[in-house]
């Protein structure tokens, strides 16, 4: 895995990249609210074997450094949109966990020739559930029952990130609403979660996959972290997904064992 920084309109993504075969697909993967690409990075390599692989920093996060302008889902969109076609020729697919769920969503809504198909892992934020009592009553359920490995990623990231920064991003996550917005989503769209997951709940996840024109959703065991405890089944799913024709109407798959 190489690491390089690459310029969008004045700030900086640093991006993590496996190259594989030239005819494969690409996937990029997104990190959600104070994390980096570390947390990815069990899925980028189950993926790696499969096509070329890059995992970012979004300006602000991880290595990358906090940009001057604005923190919102649009100007994040807009970054990925710079960024796709200087990682691939073609058509990516384009895979959020958590907060990455709006960010690529919201890049697939506005810049929909460069997504092939759109995963969201772990999505929010449940209109239901967006107040920060919540949000953090959920991540706390979570965090205790989570890999202790991938605890420490997340708490070491969100140190990194800082709390001015994470509270500056709080709000414009609290406050999308990515099931109104698939609903603009020409990609075939893969809904994952964990069937435990207390932050992304099983209600939400139904709801996000019938509102995606092309949706489908996949129950993984696991909890929010279900790439990182759960990344070979989440990669099978993520590799079928990808090579699936684009199809109507939205299904749901309750339960799939890894």
């Amino acid at each position: 895995m190489r690491e390089v920084r690459l310029p969008v309109s004045g700030a900086i993504v640093n991006v993590a990249s496996t190259p594989g075969p030239a005819d494969a697909p690409v996937f990029v993967l997104v990190h959600g609210i104070g994390m980096s690409h570390r947390y990815l990075e069990r899925l980028h390599r189950e993926l790696a074997g499969s096509g070329t692989v890059h995992s970012v920093d979004l300006p602000g996060f991880g290595r990358s450094p906090k940009p001057e302008d604005g923190v919102t889902i649009e100007q994040y969109a807009d970054y990925l949109g710079e960024l796709l076609p200087t990682l691939s020729d073609g058509p990516v697919v384009l895979v959020g966990h958590s907060m990455g769920a709006q960010f690529v969503t919201e890049t697939a809504v506005r810049h929909p020739a460069l997504v092939s198909h759109l995963v969201l892992i772990g999505g929010v934020t449940d209109p239901a559930r967006a107040s920060v009592l919540r949000q953090a009553l959920d991540l706390a359920r979570d965090t205790l029952k989570e890999p202790a490995t991938g605890t420490f990623l997340v708490l070491g990231d969100y140190l990194r990130c800082g709390p001015r920064w994470y509270l500056a991003t709080l709000r414009p996550m609290l406050a999308y609403r990515t099931d109104l917005r698939l609903r603009e989503v020409s990609a075939p769209t893969l809904v994952v979660r964990g069937q435990d997951d207390p932050v992304s709940r099983h209600e939400w996840g139904v709801h996000l996959a019938a509102e995606a024109p092309l949706g489908r959703l996949l129950e993984l065991p696991g909890r929010h972290l279900v790439q990182f405890s759960g990344a070979a089944a989440t990669a099978a799913g993520i590799r079928e997904h990808a090579g699936e024709p684009a199809r109507g109407g939205a299904t749901v798959d309750e339960t799939v064992a890894p």
